[in-house]
């Protein structure tokens, strides 16, 4: 069955003994170009342990703003600026949006970790057909379930017990 009208993609089959098989005469080349990304505000609320971030991105120039104050200022260790930063770089949009969020509970790398799942959501609101992908493959859209386990009754810690002896 061939079909080929000016609005439909010319589509054939073929039937062999594994089934149908379908082949499309339009495959998608390589030099076609880049659906630009979507430029629009969005906002995502991120957590991770005991933190919780609200984050909001805007277009801009790719100024951060955490409880009033820089990226630099907030988090004073590379490491957790490069955390945060990742949804970005893993994008390729550094500079093409101005963070804004507010941060509270846990510590520096909880917080850290919070801001980077709210930036990856934000980013993935912004324009979810050509940002989710790629998000999603680097890990970025999965909320760390890993929380610190409770002290138990009768232990010194979560797990830790006084020693025993058999005899």
């Amino acid at each position: 069955m061939t079909e080929n009208t000016s609005t439909e993609v010319e589509e054939t089959y073929e039937v062999n003994e594994e089934g149908v098989a379908y082949s499309s005469e339009s495959a998608p080349s390589a030099d076609a170009p880049l659906r630009p990304a979507t430029i629009a505000p969005a906002g995502a609320t991120g957590r991770r342990k005991e933190a919780v971030a609200r984050v909001r991105i805007v277009p801009g120039t790719g100024e951060w703003t955490i409880n009033g104050r820089t990226l630099d200022d907030y988090f004073p260790n590379k490491l957790h600026q490069q955390v945060a930063n990742e949804p970005f770089a893993t994008l390729q949009l550094e500079g093409r949006f101005d963070v804004i969020a507010r941060i509270h509970g846990g510590g520096i790398a909880g917080q850290a970790g919070a801001l980077r799942l709210g930036v990856a959501r934000a980013l993935n609101a912004v324009d979810v057909e050509a940002n989710r992908p790629t998000l999603k493959k680097a890990g970025l859209l999965t909320r760390d379930a890993r929380v610190v386990e409770r002290k138990k009754a009768g232990l010194k810690k979560a797990r830790k017990a006084s020693q025993f002896s058999k005899r």
